[in-house]
């Protein structure tokens, strides 16, 4: 790595989780600064370690930039470029390279083979060490202050609760969803959004689905009409209502129109996306041709569950006890709009344990996403959940963190080689 450390650059990382990690260690590998990594917390990676039930979700087996960028519901036009500079394939590479091997599961998600969370921490932690990154715990700050220098680049001075003072050429945020930070960064002069819950299941007492948890539907379109939200998926009903990725996506989508709603609102779904409604007709009348005798309750159709084919049959009661052969077009009608355009009310949020995403942070506008530089005070650098940036479930918040931080210490590097902020 070569050089006198007292001499190089100093930069600190804020925030000792995937994004803080990362990009700390992209950092020092260069040997061209020194990294000091500051966690205010007792342990690193916290979040990391129990993610994805303790196996970490590392990234996402969509490899394509563009498709992969949707997955965003806030920060898609920004990650769709940065994804071309380190996206889910160079994640792979980087951990391959180090003797991670990933394993990708049947809906894309990908895991160390080892099915342990203790195989990321354990290379981020090697590899901290190997490139001399500087680890501090239980470092509170209390304020963070530019010092301009007479070429009109900035220095930082940052002051610790115990009363230390600390001087940095650049600093990288990766402080996740911290209001503290965000304070910070506010009074710096950045916009912030604020923070609102982004993945969570909706709560929904409906009798059509009253003691069906566990029940699950492959396939389905779930849409908040109110705020134009549509997402395909697959569905799962809950002690407490409806969750499952169709709904997970959703939450994330229309995370903001939910929160300023309070949490009320329709959901509307489609129970079988892939049969049209002339299609549904055509097979209710085949039914009723070749099997008039056969009671419809024991006749589900077009894959749904019987348990609930039960339910929306009881829920008009003159419709439970028919036959085929008394099955009427109103009937028939009915069955369609249960089928294709069931309508729930959404009384309430409920939690979703495999992840902890906030949508809000700092305004993308006032962010350089070439570099992850502020464009509000040069030498500060974003990475990760800070920014007003968020994924759906399945790897791709934490793909967020891995190229957002990469691009941050990139964009440090190639500074401090032109000679900006080299104090």
């Amino acid at each position: 790595m070569g050089g006198d450390v007292e001499s190089k650059p100093k930069v600190a990382v804020i925030g000792g989780g995937a994004a803080g990690f990362f990009g700390a260690i992209e950092l020092a590998s260069s040997g061209a600064v020194s990294v000091t990594l500051l966690e205010k917390g007792k342990n690193f990676l916290s979040k990391v370690r129990i993610s994805g039930g303790g196996r970490c979700n590392v990234t996402h087996h969509c490899l394509d930039p563009e498709p992969l960028s949707k997955h965003y519901p806030r920060g898609e036009r920004e990650l769709r470029w940065a994804f071309e500079t380190f996206g889910p394939r160079d994640t792979i590479r980087w951990y391959e390279e180090r003797g991670v091997l990933l394993k990708t599961e049947a809906d894309g998600r990908m895991f160390p083979v080892t099915d342990s969370s203790e195989t990321i921490l354990e290379v981020l932690f090697r590899e901290a060490k190997r490139n001399g990154v500087r680890l501090k715990t239980e470092t509170e700050i209390h304020s963070i202050t530019p010092i301009p220098s007479p070429q009109g680049h900035s220095n930082f001075r940052v002051q610790l609760k115990s009363g230390e003072i600390l001087e940095y050429s650049k600093i990288i945020f990766a402080t996740g969803s911290g209001r503290k930070a965000w304070g910070w960064l506010q009074a710096l002069g950045h916009t912030i959004s604020d923070p609102v819950p982004s993945l969570f299941t909706f709560k929904i007492s409906d009798p059509r689905i009253e003691d069906l948890a566990g029940l699950s539907f492959e396939r389905t379109l779930c849409s908040l009409s109110d705020f134009g939200y549509t997402q395909e998926g697959p569905l799962l009903v809950t002690h407490w209502g409806l969750s499952g990725p169709a709904i997970l996506k959703l939450s994330a989508k229309g995370a903001r129109e939910l929160h300023e709603a309070e949490y009320s609102t329709f959901l509307k779904i489609d129970f079988v996306p892939a049969y049209s409604r002339e299609e549904i007709r055509k097979t209710i009348d085949t039914e009723k041709e070749i099997h008039p005798a056969k009671s419809v309750r024991n006749t589900p159709l077009f894959g749904i569950p019987k348990r609930y084919w039960e339910r929306i049959l009881e829920s008009d009661p003159t419709t439970f006890s028919k036959t085929w052969a008394g099955f009427s077009s109103k009937d028939t009608h009915f069955l369609i709009e249960e089928l294709k355009n069931a309508k729930f009310q959404i009384s309430g949020k409920g939690e979703f344990k495999d992840e902890f995403v906030t949508c809000g942070g700092v305004s993308r506008k006032e962010v350089s996403f070439k570099t992850m530089e502020s464009k509000v005070v040069p030498g500060i650098h974003f990475a990760g959940e800070v920014l007003d940036v968020d994924g759906v479930t399945g790897g791709f918040n934490f793909q967020n963190a891995w190229t957002t931080s990469y691009i941050a210490a990139r964009g440090i590097l190639a500074a401090i080689q032109k000679g900006q902020g080299s104090g």
